[in-house]
């Protein structure tokens, strides 16, 4: 079976934005900076294992708890 360079391509793509999506998602709750943790999450799902090592990192990472300020 071949597997040519465009099709590579695509799924390396689509690796990276689902891992980035999931990574904004639990930046949401685990860090101050979600948007942050979305890009390095597109940037490591590019290298597929790599971005699931970092998804169950920050899966493992303890939630971010709110302070007072952002409330209002």
């Amino acid at each position: 079976m071949d597997i040519n360079a465009t099709f590579a391509g695509q799924f390396l793509l689509v690796c990276g934005v689902i891992i980035g999506l999931v990574g904004y998602y639990l930046g949401r709750r685990k860090t101050q900076t979600p948007v942050l943790a979305g890009v390095l999450g597109f940037v490591l799902g590019l290298i597929p294992i790599l971005g699931i090592i970092y998804l169950v990192v920050l899966m493992l990472k303890k939630d971010v708890i709110p302070n007072e300020s952002s409330k209002h």
